[in-house]
């Protein structure tokens, strides 16, 4: 019997993958850096916090939507095809957030970049589950998610970089020569595959996905700008796009081509690794939002400062992410991922005690720990979704967790957001009292409004600075430690579901890749 020993280029192939990755994980690090200079009105666009957010979540949401349709056209027609396309996509959409003239061009650009994203994404990890053997997947995707790390490292620099020498298009015009130099390695490099028994598309699923996870994250986001969730325009949008996502539901369970097989979650380790992964990044987008903020405005560093500090964080990913699929064999996916999320929670409340003295030294060992831990959750997990499927519908997996992923991210970015804007606005207002009623509204919106104002204001704003530092860390604090029980419910579900470490089954883990060789 054959065994599957994989292509015979795949690592040259990996490292096309990641770098192809790259601009997808550069754009969102950067965004990050760039909100602080992109908010400004003099030498940005004015953006207001909940723009700002809408600016991540325009790209997510359309992301997450397409996912499912795009893992499975790249099966029907090709994988290769797919990320060539969407690379080129990807520039284009570059090329016109980077020329915006106001919040709204930025949001729709995002959007479209969110097209281009969506077709790279699920085809790197199907290509990988193809041109890789069983026994190497799990290492392959260990670098793949060290290749994210370094992406993680090098935006926030890159970012810093870019906003203190040129303007803030800039950002957005460093993806094009990455796309470019992309596309010549997927044409030279990258063997293309597609499922020989390809399923049929599922338009409906698809539209009532976005229409659901749209109404959701709306609503969401209206709470955090209205400061409540007792308002008309917040209860309306959430409970539409809530019971648009249960007729979502029910009707992939009625077709026999679902876009989103919600069979797939019968199996255990599937189920497990999908709300893991859900919950992890819905707890740690929302509290990478307010340390932005945190590092720029509270303690005053530059954007490339701000960047530089983040550099442990991506450290440990590229460190840690590879060894992942080591440590995952030796003590059990149980232990290893419970450990990590316990470590994750306990970082997200050490947010909770940081405030304007916080040494800088303590705030890197702190990144780096969070950084380790993660790395030791996202690889196992990734493995775990790509190895539930059947080989032929690598696309369809990559998808669902991508989507699981980036949905989670931007409901963590909304739900937090809008805790950390809730907080922020209900410390600040006795600081602006004795200012115009149209003007305390604005300055109450977010930190860098009421800085902005102070600014305005000139020697009598002074006296809101210290006001809005106090508010914002209050906020911080109550946002840090949602966060952090947010992370203790994804310990406990690894507790309680996640399969331990199977006794006996070294041999026949060894024996796999030849058993399975026939069937791929």
């Amino acid at each position: 019997m054959e065994v599957n020993t994989g292509h015979p280029r795949r690592w040259g192939i990996l490292g096309v993958l990641v770098f192809s990755l790259l601009a997808v994980v550069l754009d969102n690090t950067i965004l990050n850096v760039a909100m602080k200079t992109i908010a400004d009105k003099t030498v940005g666009l004015g953006a207001t916090q909940s723009e700002l957010e809408w600016a991540i979540n325009s790209y997510t949401l359309v992301f997450a939507g397409l996912l499912f349709t795009f893992g499975v056209i790249g099966d029907r027609t090709g994988r290769k095809r797919m990320l060539f396309i969407g690379m080129a996509l990807f520039g284009l959409a570059s090329l016109a957030s980077a020329y915006s003239q106001d919040p709204t061009q930025l949001i729709l650009a995002r959007a479209a970049m969110g097209i281009g994203g969506a077709a790279i994404m699920p085809a790197t990890l199907a290509i990988i589950s193809n041109v890789f053997p069983p026994a190497e997947r799990g290492k392959a995707i260990g670098v793949w998610a060290g290749g994210v790390g370094i992406a993680v490292a090098i935006g926030p620099i890159t970012g810093g970089v870019l906003i203190e020498h040129f303007w803030w298009g800039s950002v957005f015009l460093v993806n094009v020569p990455i796309v470019v130099i992309s596309m010549i390695l997927i044409a030279t490099v990258v063997p293309e595959s597609r499922d020989p028994k390809p399923s049929k598309l599922d338009p409906v699923g698809v539209v009532l996905s976005i229409i659901g996870l749209v109404a959701v994250v709306y609503g969401i986001i209206r709470g955090g700008e209205l400061a409540t969730v007792a308002s008309a325009e917040v209860l309306v949008p959430t409970l539409f796009g809530l019971a648009v996502l249960g007729l979502f539901v029910w009707w992939e369970r009625r077709i026999d081509h679902p876009v989103f097989d919600v069979r797939s979650f019968v199996d255990a380790r599937f189920s497990t690794a999908i709300g893991l992964m859900g919950i992890m990044f819905f707890a740690m987008m929302g509290g990478m939002f307010f340390l932005t903020f945190y590092l720029q405005i509270v303690l005053g560093f530059t954007p490339i400062q701000a960047g530089a500090l983040m550099i442990p964080f991506a450290a440990a990913q590229l460190i840690f992410a590879p060894l992942s699929q080591r440590v995952n064999e030796r003590f059990g996916a149980k232990l290893s991922a419970g450990v990590s999320m316990g470590v994750v929670a306990l970082v997200l409340a050490s947010y909770a005690f940081m405030d304007q003295n916080t040494p800088v030294v303590l705030i890197e060992v702190i990144f780096f720990v969070q950084g380790a831990a993660m790395a030791n959750i996202m690889p196992p997990a990734t493995t775990a979704i790509m190895e539930s499927l059947p080989r032929e519908k690598a696309g369809v997996g990559s998808a669902m967790s991508n989507t699981v992923r980036q949905v989670s991210g931007a409901l963590g970015v909304a739900v937090l957001g809008s805790v950390l804007s809730s907080s922020y606005r209900g410390g600040i207002a006795p600081a602006l009292d004795g200012l115009p009623a149209g003007v305390q509204h604005a300055a109450g919106e977010s930190i860098m409004a009421t800085m902005g104002v102070a600014q305005q204001l000139g020697e009598r704003g002074q006296a809101l600075v210290q006001p809005a530092f106090h508010a914002f860390v209050e906020g911080m604090h109550i946002t840090a430690a949602v966060s952090a029980v947010i992370a203790l419910i994804g310990l406990a579900v690894v507790v309680r579901w996640m399969p331990g470490k199977p006794r006996a089954a070294k041999h026949a883990e060894r024996r796999e890749p030849v058993l399975s060789s026939s069937s791929g």
